[in-house]
């Protein structure tokens, strides 16, 4: 499937296939994320939490239009459970992304209501930096949630540290994952 098989945001909603690319493909779980107040608009897409919580970077671009948006947030995800099993850690893919210029739509707000929408799915989906997004966006994402991988130095850990020091591990019935060493100056949450 390409971007030219979606059709455009004009076209009727039941034209779309996106729930033919998720059971062709066996995702968990989309959700469309809206907050009016700070005008974000994105998708968080979970393909796989076989092996442990899903993971991936938080997106922010320019789309043409939201199934653009959405089509990319699968692609994504899907690509990020592949990446973690073969390297053999216990994570599935997930990905997230805002719809906005990064340069110019991005503001605390947003990435504040971000951080309480990935907050909402209580660990089912932890984030990262990514395009568009830099470790100052995942140090406000943390002010609002725990579930933030890639933090600045200043908060106890370097970028990706996590993934080489402290694996991923069971605990009973369900996953847990290493908490990040807390910031000294964590922002305190809205």
């Amino acid at each position: 499937m390409t971007l030219s098989d979606i059709p455009s945001a004009q076209s009727s909603a039941t034209a779309a296939p996106v729930f033919d690319y998720l059971r062709r493909y066996r995702f968990k779980k989309v959700q469309l994320v809206n907050d009016t107040d700070t005008g974000l608009r994105a998708v968080i897409a979970i393909h796989s939490t076989a092996l442990g919580p899903a993971c991936g970077g938080l997106r922010m671009w320019t789309y043409a239009n939201e199934q653009e948006a959405i089509l990319d947030a699968l692609r994504l995800a899907r690509g990020m459970t592949y990446k973690y099993a073969a390297a053999g850690v216990n994570l599935g893919g997930g990905k997230a992304v805002i719809i906005g210029d990064p340069k110019t739509d991005k503001t605390e707000g947003l990435i504040r209501a971000m951080g309480r929408m990935i907050d909402q799915l209580g660990g089912e989906y932890i984030t990262g930096e990514d395009v568009g997004t830099t470790l100052e966006d995942m140090e406000t994402l943390y002010s609002e949630t725990d579930h933030v991988v890639t933090l600045p130095v200043h908060c106890g850990c370097g970028v990706h540290r996590i993934w080489r020091d402290e694996p991923w591990r069971s605990k009973g019935s369900g996953w847990s994952a290493p908490r990040p060493r807390g910031c000294s100056s964590r922002p305190a949450r809205a």
